[in-house]
């Protein structure tokens, strides 16, 4: 399966937006967390979560189909829509595969604890650089791969619980769970990321061909899910709302908007920039939840926060920044 060329439609540089649109998707995701956690009631969910994922999906569809209308009556030349069956084919894929990666996450769970499924979490840094290395044909230096192998360090440091209990203690199933786990999520990522640079084409149409497909996948799943339970708690559409607060229906807000922004990134950056963006997201709502929560940073949190932004650092370094422009030019 070969990938590599998908330099068109924004190629493989970065747009001058991207830092900031960067910043954007990791306070946003942050945001997500906090709020998925402030929209529980006595520890729990009165909802179901698969109908917050179906109405963000639906969210996105209808705010791509209004960017798209607008950007085809501004500029139809400038914003090409390619509708042959080859390309459009691609665009259901992506659903399928983060569907598939939901159900394996659910049975991950069953085999580990909640400790170690954040930390074998954290292996889609490494899977996304395998990927992007791989199947898009991307340039990785060794100092890049040190920079990631960082970004893991520090992640997976910062999650480390000390004080009793053992890390990663799990059955060889789940360990299996966690890396089909993580690269499911890094072949997702590359994937979009191929598509959506494959060619010229709006941005807008390309969101909406995808988020057409997630919305439907999506619906099809929480049927499906009713159907093997005999329906005993209800067929979902007859009352999808139940449960719903203001808070739920920021969650849903907040999961389409970063949606798009990632859609985004995609386009103009890369996934590797994802990764960074949603890591270091992790931390932001740490430092939060000390603020709003009164919680206690520990040495291990500090740790990880400072290897993970020496990670970043070294990861965007340019050779000229390490040994001057006269060591680069020999390079």
């Amino acid at each position: 399966m070969g990938m590599g060329g998908a330099g068109g439609g924004g190629g493989a540089g970065h747009s001058k937006h991207t830092p900031a649109v960067a910043v954007l998707l990791t306070c946003m995701a942050c945001m997500q967390g906090l709020l998925t956690t402030a929209s529980k009631v006595n520890g729990g969910y009165e909802y179901r979560f698969g109908v917050v994922v179906f109405l963000a999906e639906g969210l996105k569809l209808l705010i791509a189909a209004q960017l798209l209308r607008g950007a085809r009556r501004r500029d139809p030349a400038g914003n090409p829509m390619t509708r042959d069956f080859k390309t459009m084919v691609m665009f259901p894929v992506p659903s399928v595969i983060y569907l598939v990666q939901n159900n394996i996450q659910f049975v991950f769970l069953t085999y580990v604890d909640p400790t170690s499924y954040q930390i074998l979490g954290n292996l889609k840094i490494v899977t996304t650089g395998l990927f992007f290395f791989f199947f898009l044909k991307r340039e990785m230096t060794r100092l890049k791969w040190i920079a990631l192998l960082l970004l893991l360090v520090g992640a997976t440091t910062s999650q480390l619980n000390t004080c009793g209990g053992k890390v990663l203690n799990a059955p060889a199933m789940g360990y299996a769970m966690g890396v089909a786990s993580a690269c499911l999520s890094a072949f997702a990522a590359v994937y979009t990321e191929y598509i959506m640079k494959r060619n010229n084409d709006c941005l807008h149409w390309q969101n909406a061909q995808l988020y057409f497909f997630g919305t439907v996948f999506n619906f099809l799943n929480l049927t499906a899910a009713d159907l093997r339970q005999g329906f005993s708690d209800g067929f979902w559409l007859l009352d999808p709302f139940r449960g719903f607060s203001g808070v739920t229906w920021c969650v849903v807000a907040n999961l389409a908007l970063t949606g798009l922004v990632i859609s985004w990134i995609m386009k103009n950056a890369d996934s590797i920039v994802k990764v960074y963006a949603t890591s270091l997201s992790m931390f932001l709502t740490m430092l939060v939840s000390v603020w709003l929560f009164e919680f206690q940073p520990n040495l291990q949190l500090v740790l990880g926060i400072t290897t993970a932004c020496s990670s970043l650092q070294l990861y965007y370094m340019r050779p000229s920044d390490m040994f001057g422009r006269d060591a680069a030019d020999k390079h």
